[in-house]
């Protein structure tokens, strides 16, 4: 049977500020993401097996992703922990109850290899994580892709 690829698209609003940047994204600011999760394996041949046909249910991947990714960041900030800002992650922390501070510039590029590491181990056997991509505006996303990560 053929390898098929399946796609789930996913959306979320999360604000991040990037430390020490350059430019306007040093302030906080939010967007609206879309993730794209891509899985690949071969559709079930069992005709007994309710899920024939498929590689994958896709409510089974709404679970996973919802529960690992879009729970956690959906309505949330993410500020990279340093020293120079510790008073204000601890401040703000203390203050809004999905403020995150976290080891990496919360990136784009960043936050998309951070979910393929999040997304790949819940996947079932035999279902592979294919490619990610992370929408941060209606113009501009990274994307992640197994075979570049090998």
């Amino acid at each position: 049977m053929s390898r098929i690829r399946v796609t789930k698209e996913f959306s979320f609003e999360m604000a991040h500020v990037l430390e020490g940047y350059d430019g306007p994204c040093s302030e906080i600011h939010g967007h609206s993401y879309r993730l794209f999760v891509t899985v690949a394996g071969t559709p079930c041949s069992d005709p007994e097996n309710p899920k024939y046909g498929m590689v994958m249910d896709f409510g089974m991947l709404k679970r996973i992703v919802n529960g690992r990714i879009t729970e956690l960041y959906d309505h949330s900030l993410l500020i990279r922990r340093t020293a120079a800002n510790g008073e204000l992650t601890k401040a703000l922390g203390a203050r809004f109850g999905k403020m995150q501070a976290v080891d990496f510039q919360p990136t784009c590029e960043n936050l998309v290899t951070r979910f393929a590491e999040i997304i790949a181990p819940e996947l079932p056997e035999g279902v592979e994580l294919f490619s990610l991509r992370l929408h941060e505006t209606a113009t501009s996303y990274a994307e992640w892709f197994a075979s570049d990560n090998r």
